[in-house]
């Protein structure tokens, strides 16, 4: 098996994976508000204050990587993709410290 070197493109596949989610989390609380018929700010406190809320949102909005993740298979820019993988597997242990401690 062939050894990945770690590239300035995995460095930029990381950072989209790891600030996409942050920046997709406001849009998230918003639909959320809307379907359940909720103000923003309610669950915008909600979001800060619960965990069970966080883990929620948090999930949710890193299905944002997937717009990424395919948009540079398709330019076939493999290591950008394999950085938004890595960036999003970041994200694994404080979902489970969170959802389980």
């Amino acid at each position: 098996m062939k050894k990945i070197k770690f590239t300035k493109q995995h460095a930029m596949g990381v950072l989209i994976g790891l600030v996409s989610p942050l920046i997709f989390i406001p849009i998230v609380i918003f639909l959320f508000s809307w379907i359940q018929n909720h103000t923003f700010g309610r669950l915008w406190s909600d979001f800060k204050g619960f965990d069970a809320m966080q883990v929620k949102v948090i999930t949710v909005s890193l299905l944002s990587n997937l717009i990424w993740f395919y948009t540079t298979l398709n330019k076939e820019y493999y290591n950008i993709g394999r950085g938004i993988i890595i960036g999003t597997l970041l994200f694994a242990p404080y979902i489970i410290y969170v959802k389980f401690f």
